[in-house]
């Protein structure tokens, strides 16, 4: 690393001279799949990514710009105008629901059975306002067109008379498909109408769960299937899910539990085998709402936080679903297996009824002893609601009640000494009981990318601080020393020294992070982790890259409080610049192959469903070999990856500026000796922030399908408009190769 202004001048101009000059010579790599570029004189000049040049406003345009499609009012409109029922003189009825379409607010015109239409479905459900059931679903058929946008459908054979009985209509249409991800029976569709008609008391019926709880995952505003609405004009919020997911229906997945019980019976399943009759009858279910819901996020998705915090769904109403009456076998079912696997539940899955109910699953009614004055606890007291490791018992998280402030430091020299406090208290848990980590990471060449990831971990413990630079995870703990008063007060001093290329002038900022570990009890409870920039040039904080994700409003929709690790038997929740010390382009990642550490990279892999540590399945294991396939075939609960903004701030997701990010460094491919699969060996890579970035999500999709030659083209564009250097070229090993490359492409900025 250079620290000489004419020297880097000098590089400069000949770096610019080199790239119009010098002849390129193309090599075919023989230790990958893919052509390289090098340069003569045995040096590494790569010209920036142009990437920007030809995709301009791409997030916008070609990915946000979907969403919104989906997510904006749509063209269409759809009211039920009546629905009409009469005796079949069989002791049933023939029914006609008639509707009118809008689009655009002028009728909408076709011929019969609306085959200008993609969606079309209707169905009528009756209602016992007693019991707050649904029952009897109908389903009409037929679109006949009326003139000037009004239809018909019949339904025939209906044991009830809709005109004198409790019960709704309800209808859905869509039009424009959407071009995303999606497929099977989840669209998206640029327009989608929703209608409903009431009839008696149905709309006295208040669901326990709440729209906006949905709305978190799957945005907003959320359609079930990409479709079908929760709130529909005339009818009670979640009555329309009841159309099909009445009270009285069969539940056809039973599967999911088998999912969880045998995991080697459901590979079977999953592969095209049948469920035998002896299996659907021991998983028989209801598919109604609470049921389907519950198991589908429960055993069959890889839901993001525990299914213990209800509240996450029926936020103000869990004096609804935490009653004594509710304490019955079918509701534990909806989330806990019956019976453990063989090798035990997996540790993210609520724990087997087998093993929670020791007096047996087939004991009859919870709610006989456990009920208020009963003999065993209420079901108010075994689930509150809340996750314990982020909630209090009274429902307040301990992040908001017990906070970490990073106050002023003093710089001395190389020496910089951090000071910060804790204050707070929720029930038994007290801001003095902390135990924080303290992380310092270099910002690089003015980018918001960290080249000397973070030097962390000092860790205390009964207010002696313990250093153990043998420790890998507290790297460079020999360059802190510290302090404790008053139990919540730190003064922590960091040797700059300590960072890589601090002394070369290549790092003028840096973060400090600070992550607080809280025990309560026996329990590892999350606390907000916290970071500042302070500009070293200055000697003061400032305010450096605006934000590109906001955790509180962003993060936390899906994942509540975000805990990606457990660290010296801590919980903390995350903080993007925490994040980013760590999760830096100077290495690739371990976890996911051909992409890098980088927190953009590791992040979009991670959204568009690339499996962990894909190098230990044994694909010869039908078990794993299902797993692995189940896992590739999730969506991003929005239903695409297309919206950026489910992640990201408005405006933070388009090609990343040359000039603000480093180049990083791509993992090679895994070696699977038990999958003879299309993709072959392809190298570890130096590339540029685009490619980094923005291929994330592109790789992800190649490595997915297995598409060799989409994965080969890819990577050959991507170089075609920056460069792609494979770990090797001129003898150099991947970590000297990246040193070369950003000392050469940063200094192009400067």
């Amino acid at each position: 690393m250079k620290n000489n202004i004419e020297a880097k001048m000098m590089q400069k101009r000949a770096s610019f001279m080199a790239v119009i000059f010098a002849p390129v010579i193309l090599l075919l790599s023989t230790s990958g799949l893919f052509a390289q570029a090098q340069l003569a004189h045995y040096d590494i000049l790569s010209p920036p990514e142009s990437c920007a040049i030809c995709h301009s406003g791409a997030g916008e345009k070609k990915h946000q710009e979907i969403y919104d499609e989906y997510a904006d009012a749509s063209t269409l409109e759809l009211t039920i105008d009546s629905v009409t029922s009469v005796p079949d003189g069989a002791g049933a009825f023939n029914a006609t629901m008639t509707f009118t379409i809008k689009k655009n607010g002028l009728p909408y015109i076709d011929v019969d059975g609306l085959p200008s239409l993609e969606q079309k479905s209707f169905y009528a459900v009756t209602y016992d306002s007693a019991t707050r059931t649904f029952d009897n679903s109908t389903s009409f058929s037929n679109p006949v067109s009326l003139g000037n946008g009004q239809y018909s459908v019949t339904a025939t054979g209906i044991t009830y008379d809709l005109n004198n009985t409790n019960g709704q209509a309800y209808g859905y249409i869509a039009d424009g498909l959407l071009d995303t991800e999606s497929g099977g029976h989840v669209r998206m569709y640029n327009d989608v109408a929703n209608a409903g008609l009431a009839f008696g008391d149905v709309t006295t019926y208040k669901s326990a769960a709440n729209v906006s709880g949905c709305e978190k995952c799957h945005g907003k505003p959320y359609m079930k299937h990409g479709y079908r609405a929760p709130e529909v004009v005339g009818l009670s919020d979640f009555s329309s899910c009841k159309s099909c997911h009445y009270d009285t229906r069969d539940g056809g997945h039973e599967d999911w539990q088998i999912l969880v019980t045998d995991p080697a019976r459901y590979a079977e399943i999953f592969a095209g085998d049948a469920k035998t009759a002896e299996e659907k009858e021991q998983y028989a279910y209801k598919a109604r709402l609470m049921n389907d819901v519950h198991m589908a996020h429960a055993m069959e998705f890889p839901y993001p936080q525990s299914m213990s915090n209800c509240a996450t769904c029926h936020e103000g109403k869990l004096d609804m679903i935490l009653t004594d009456a509710n304490y019955k076998l079918e509701t534990c079912k909806s989330c806990h297996p019956l019976t453990e696997p063989e090798g035990g539940t997996e540790p993210h899955r609520a724990p087997a009824l087998a093993t929670v109910m020791p007096h047996g699953i087939d004991f009859g009614v919870c709610n006989g002893c456990h009920k208020e004055g009963g003999l065993a606890p209420q079901f108010s007291e075994i689930h509150t609601g809340y996750d314990d490791h982020i909630y209090a018992d009274d429902g307040t998280k301990y992040s908001d009640a017990i906070t970490v402030t990073i106050d002023d430091p003093t710089l001395d020299g190389t020496m910089l000494t951090i000071n910060f406090h804790a204050t707070g208290t929720v029930g038994t848990a007290d801001a003095a009981d902390i135990i924080p980590a303290v992380y310092v990471g270099g910002y690089g060449f003015d980018t918001k990318d960290f080249l000397s990831p973070a030097y962390g971990g000092l860790e205390g413990q009964s207010g002696v601080w313990d250093f153990n630079p043998d420790d890998a995870y507290l790297r460079g703990s020999a360059y802190f020393s510290g302090e404790t008063t008053n139990g919540a007060t730190w003064s922590v001093t960091f040797d700059l020294t300590g960072l890589d290329y601090y002394e070369d002038g290549a790092i003028k900022r840096i973060e400090i992070g600070v992550a607080p570990a809280l025990t309560v009890g026996s329990n590892n409870v999350v606390l907000q982790s916290v970071s500042r920039t302070f500009n070293l040039e200055d000697g003061a904080y400032e305010d450096y890259y605006a934000p590109i994700v906001d955790f509180d409003t962003k993060c936390s929709n899906c994942h509540d409080e975000l805990m990606p690790h457990v660290s010296h038997g801590m919980y903390f929740a995350s903080n993007v610049n925490v994040c980013k010390m760590c999760h830096t382009p100077m290495s690739g990642s371990g976890h996911l192959e051909m992409q890098s550490r980088s927190f953009d990279s590791y992040l979009h892999a991670i959204h568009s469903f690339q499996a962990f540590d894909i190098k230990d399945v044994n694909f010869l294991d039908p078990v794993e070999a299902m797993r692995y396939d189940m896992h590739i075939e999730h969506v991003f609960p929005n239903f695409t990856i297309k919206n950026c903004e489910a992640c990201h701030n408005e405006g933070t997701f388009e090609v990343p500026d040359q000039s603000k990010s480093m180049p990083g460094i791509l993992s090679g491919s895994a070696s699977i000796e038990t999958w003879d699969r299309n993709i072959g060996n392809v190298p570890a890579y130096v590339t540029g922030p685009a490619s980094r970035a923005c291929g994330a999500c592109h790789r992800t999709h190649f490595i997915n399908e297995d598409d060799a030659g989409d994965l080969i083209s890819f990577y050959q564009h991507t170089k075609q408009g920056g460069y792609l250097i494979e770990e090797g070229t001129d003898d150099l090993n991947i970590d000297d190769l990246l040193m070369k490359v950003i000392d050469y492409i940063m200094a192009l900025f400067e």
